[in-house]
């Protein structure tokens, strides 16, 4: 009997790791060379930003987590990134994920192309926020949707688009930070955003963006997305390297959805063990028990039971 065919996706590309030489120094930052180590780490993230591999999509969920993460704890929330996964993840088809897994969503939206359309700002954000859509919110959104097309640095944009919502809105900085994300992909020309700044913000520079201070703010900026964008560009390296390992042992599989299951675990964040189109339960967990076995996924929660799965 023949072999049947397999469809999974090719493997990732590499991209160079950042150098030393453009990373932050892990102790003092000089502010006069804010704009150098962000452009230069900017720059080393443009090629993997623009390549349009599935993995493209689990880095963006990879980093909306991590972003949602450092926003629900400036509101006082106690959910951290495995909680947040478990919200949106383990919430039936239809259900609501609570606040958590609301405020998970509106980052993970921040990873879609249509994000950097500013003319859908308006009706998308308010609702992705859950802020009512009143006259002030709307002169907000307008005020940074004209930052998304100019000359300039893109940065400098970002940080300005930021610091201007939040003077018109001081209740919504997480929108702030999801807006200058966004900025800056238009800017870049990049063809979705990257969630990066929320997450590469230090508490201080919180404080700078709610006392409104312009120059501290944009200096704030440069030095995040240096530090946001280095990091995000060794999660690359590391979710690819992981692909591959995965993709090494996908032959070794034989369940009717295997093939799907792969390329599901390839561009999204988490996955649990259910029912497929051709498979059980039972089926279902054997595979992911074959696949940690193999080394292809880790599982992620710890638990015995309600299990996620992913690279």
């Amino acid at each position: 009997m023949a072999s049947r065919a397999r469809i999974i996706p090719d493997p990732p590309p590499s991209y160079p790791p950042l150098p030393g030489w453009a990373r932050l120094p892990a102790t003092a930052e000089a502010i006069g060379d804010a704009g150098y180590f962000a452009g230069a780490a900017l720059a080393a993230l443009h090629p993997p930003a623009c390549d349009e591999h599935p993995l493209g999509s689990l880095w963006r969920q990879r980093l909306a987590l991590g972003c949602a993460a450092v926003v629900a704890r400036q509101q006082g929330r106690p959910e951290g990134e495995a909680m947040l996964r478990d919200h949106w993840y383990l919430t039936p088809v239809g259900g609501d994920p609570g606040p958590a897994g609301r405020l998970l969503g509106a980052f993970r939206a921040l990873g879609e192309s249509r994000a950097t359309r500013s003319e859908q700002w308006a009706t998308r954000l308010p609702k992705l926020f859950e802020l009512a859509a009143d006259a002030s919110l709307i002169v907000a959104l307008e005020m940074a949707a004209d930052h998304v097309r100019g000359p300039g640095d893109a940065v400098r944009a970002a940080a300005t688009a930021a610091l201007e919502f939040t003077r018109r809105r001081p209740d919504a900085r997480p929108m702030a930070v999801w807006l200058a994300d966004a900025v800056l992909a238009a800017r870049l020309g990049w063809p979705a955003p990257l969630p990066l700044l929320a997450n590469a913000l230090r508490p201080a520079d919180w404080r700078v963006l709610r006392e409104g201070r312009a120059e501290a703010w944009t200096d704030a900026c440069h030095l995040a997305y240096g530090r946001g964008a280095a990091a995000a560009l060794d999660l690359h390296a590391d979710l690819g390297r992981r692909t591959t390992q995965l993709l090494e042992v996908a032959p070794q599989l034989r369940g009717k959805d295997a093939d799907t299951t792969i390329s599901i675990l390839i561009r999204e964040d988490a996955m649990a063990a259910k029912t497929g189109r051709a498979t059980s339960d039972r089926s279902s967990r054997r595979l992911f028990d074959r696949l940690v076995t193999l080394g292809g996924v880790r599982e992620l929660t710890g638990r015995s039971t309600f299990r996620l799965y992913g690279l």
